[in-house]
């Protein structure tokens, strides 16, 4: 069975009442209200906002456009020819292309009537106001994309925690027939995520930091670290001391995965892991030298994992453009 979109819904809704109008009016053509309302439905609130001014522009400019060539050259085929080859590059030139369409719906209203006065000018920009208006008007009302968001923050994060927890069981014994698919799904996650924050900032016309994409690209940048620990991982091959240490702290971090910056809280602990490290003996056989190294880099780059969510500041900001 299909599904409905509400960006459908709307396109239906705002289409009936532009032509509602336009038709109570008794405007001429005013089925074209609703063409021009369909052609200005976007997908979110700043992209209607710009994108119905291009299209008002337009239509305005192609008016003029119409208007002098049709009288000078006439009604008639070449003149079509002449405008399109002025208007649009024009469009082109002033980054009003999307408009191009809906003007051309009122451009040949008026070379079909072929007889210009201002009562077809006044019933075309009815037209045009109608149809863009109520179009943004009904692109006003756009679903909230943060309980999704927050619920795609709360799936990253579990996949987080047990990617820790894997790392932990691994350093305490080796082969755990852990696949790592959390990685890999995590990364897809992160690509849909983004994506997502990104609608949700464009559905703000008032300035708006969105925490959401700044915190889905600070954990992208700590996935890129997690995908460098894996290989350091399968280079422990002897066990030592200092590897229960790490797989504790671990473990903790796994349990410890959450939007609240507490990073500095783990910071403080590896750096007491690391002081420990400093006052044991030093390594006895290679083996134990090249685990040591091995365990001495992911402490590392634990410190730049923990260093990225120290400097995220998990906040939004509403602001008036200027």
């Amino acid at each position: 069975m299909f599904k409905i979109g509400y960006r459908t819904l709307k396109t239906a809704i705002g289409a009936a009442l532009a032509t509602f109008i336009a038709q109570a009016l008794e405007l001429d053509f005013f089925a074209s209200a609703g063409i021009i309302a369909i052609l200005c439905v976007q997908k979110t609130k700043r992209k209607s906002v710009q994108d119905s001014w291009a299209r008002f522009l337009a239509c305005i400019i192609g008016m003029v456009y119409a208007v002098l060539i049709f009288e000078f050259i006439g009604y008639h085929p070449l003149s079509i020819i002449v405008l399109l080859l002025l208007f649009i590059p024009t469009t082109l030139a002033l980054n009003i292309q999307g408009g191009i369409v809906t003007s051309s719906v009122i451009n040949f209203h008026i070379y079909t009537v072929a007889d210009l006065s201002l009562a077809l000018i006044i019933n075309e920009l009815a037209l045009i106001i109608i149809g863009i208006g109520i179009a943004l008007i009904v692109n006003m009302y756009m679903p909230s994309k943060e309980d999704q968001l927050d619920h795609m923050q709360t799936e990253l994060e579990s996949y987080f925690s047990i990617i820790f927890k894997e790392f932990a069981g691994y350093i305490r014994k080796g082969d755990n027939n852990w696949d790592g698919r959390e990685i890999t799904k995590a990364a897809s996650l992160l690509v849909k995520s983004k994506n997502q924050a990104l609608l949700n900032l464009e559905n703000h016309i008032l300035r708006y930091e969105d925490v959401y994409y700044h915190y889905f690209k600070m954990r992208e940048k700590q996935l890129d670290i997690i995908e460098r620990m894996m290989p350091l991982l399968t280079s422990i091959e002897h066990h030592v001391e200092q590897a229960d240490m790490l797989a504790d702290f671990l473990e903790e971090l796994g349990e410890g995965v959450h939007s609240s910056n507490t990073a500095h809280i783990f910071i403080n602990k590896l750096d007491k892991l690391k002081n420990s490290y400093k006052n044991m003996p030093l390594p006895a056989t290679r083996e134990e030298f090249e685990a040591r190294s091995a365990l001495a880099h992911l402490v590392r780059e634990l410190e730049q994992y923990l260093a990225i969510k120290h400097q995220f500041k998990p906040k939004k900001e509403y602001k008036v453009f200027r």
